[in-house]
């Protein structure tokens, strides 16, 4: 708990996002290794200013919702309406009882709101009822009918508005219980309707909503360009004995011999572990899975990847590419490279192109010339804020 008013976030998530193409509803998409709401979500949950994020959602997303909310400490999710309007009026009864002083009501689909947007909305309300991100309109507007251009309008005083926007609790709640039967295109115009003191703060570009397709690949373009690049490396060895098969970089693989070890011994995905965990400067695999722990006593390697990808994603991270040289004179590697690039890919969320397997061998030289064991190396890139 802060000294500034209580505060609270309600994400608008209820919605069908249709016109985003094939696929689940837009909020549940994975943008940048994470889903669009849960950015969104941990974007106001990051404020000090806000005390708590509630959601409203469809019920038939409860599936979507919970995957995509995985982890984090949340308040039940408020049922919503057949519209946008209803689900606000909705969630704002729902939020009632705990009689916040402000409200920050934000559409889900809007997952690059930065700190300084929240923050200056939350400022602006200290000497209004409300306050709303707007962008000056920078292109000239038309006014149509249908396709044909009936004129031009003047875009001087004229802005776009964006959310989150902000409003005295009970003020803008009173608001949407007396516009229940009149449609309104934001909660500024309800609040407007009321007459409210609406006040505008500078908008952000970068705080695009999410609608189409295409805004999906410019919101993946922002993510790609921002934050540092670490590189990581990893190096795993295993010896062999009795059996009949060996994993590498997750694919079985018929063998004369077995790899040893505590979990299965895949020592493609072990370094490549490493090198996840390395990038992100948090520790080695032996940290996070003991070989002392019976949990792990045979275990398959790709939770340890999966482990360290999440753990990645949960610091705002995520994985550009991954390179894994597997080093012995047996098996070979060739038949099983695409297939082990694949598992790789499909582990970490890549795009294939994006994941490297090769191999080598030591020319009859140590250990791994001698056939005694497999040894892998392994370099991560991963893009953190």
């Amino acid at each position: 708990m802060t000294d500034h008013p209580h505060c609270v976030a309600l994400l608008v998530a209820a919605g069908q996002g249709t016109r985003a193409g094939e696929g689940p509803p837009k909020q549940y998409r994975v943008l940048a290794g994470q889903p669009v709401l849960r950015r969104s979500i941990e974007a106001f949950a990051a404020s000090a200013r806000v005390n708590r994020v509630h959601v409203v959602i469809d019920p038939d997303h409860r599936t979507d919702y919970h995957a995509a909310v995985a982890g984090l400490s949340l308040p039940s999710p408020i049922i919503g309406g057949a519209t946008r309007q209803e689900s606000v009026r909705l969630g704002l009864e729902a939020l009632a009882p705990d009689r916040p002083a402000l409200v920050l009501i934000h559409d889900a689909a809007r997952p690059l709101v930065s700190p300084e947007l929240i923050e200056a909305t939350i400022d602006a309300l200290d000497h209004a009822d409300g306050a709303l991100p707007v962008l000056p309109a920078a292109d000239t507007l038309k006014r149509l009918r249908g396709a044909h251009v009936e004129g031009t309008l003047p875009r001087d005083g004229i802005g776009l508005a964006q959310t989150p926007q902000g409003f005295r609790f009970a003020k803008i709640l009173a608001a949407h219980r007396t516009a229940r039967d009149t449609t309104f295109t934001d909660d500024a115009s309800i609040a407007e309707h009321a007459g409210l003191n609406v006040v505008a703060v500078a908008g952000s570009r970068r705080n695009a909503k999410l609608t189409t397709a295409e805004d999906f690949v410019m919101a993946e373009a922002l993510l790609a360009g921002s934050g540092t690049l670490r590189t990581g490396f990893g190096y795993d060895v295993h010896r062999l004995g009795p059996g009949d098969h060996v994993w590498l970089c997750g694919v079985r693989i018929a063998h004369d011999q077995s790899l040893v070890g505590h979990s299965d011994a895949d020592v493609g995905l072990h370094a490549l572990t490493d090198a996840l965990l390395g990038a992100a400067a948090l520790g080695d695999i032996g940290q996070h899975f003991p070989p002392s722990d019976q949990r792990w006593r045979g275990a398959a390697s790709h939770v340890f990847v999966a482990h360290a990808a999440k753990l990645i994603a949960d610091r705002g991270g995520r994985v550009e590419h991954v390179d894994v040289t597997l080093i012995c004179e047996r098996p070979k590697i060739a038949p099983h490279r695409e297939a082990m690039a694949a598992r790789i890919a499909e582990l970490l969320s890549l795009d294939r192109a994006r994941v490297s397997v090769k191999a080598t061998t030591t020319e009859g030289l140590g250990f791994t010339g001698r056939g005694e064991g497999i040894a892998a190396q392994a370099v991560a890139t991963v893009r953190l804020p």
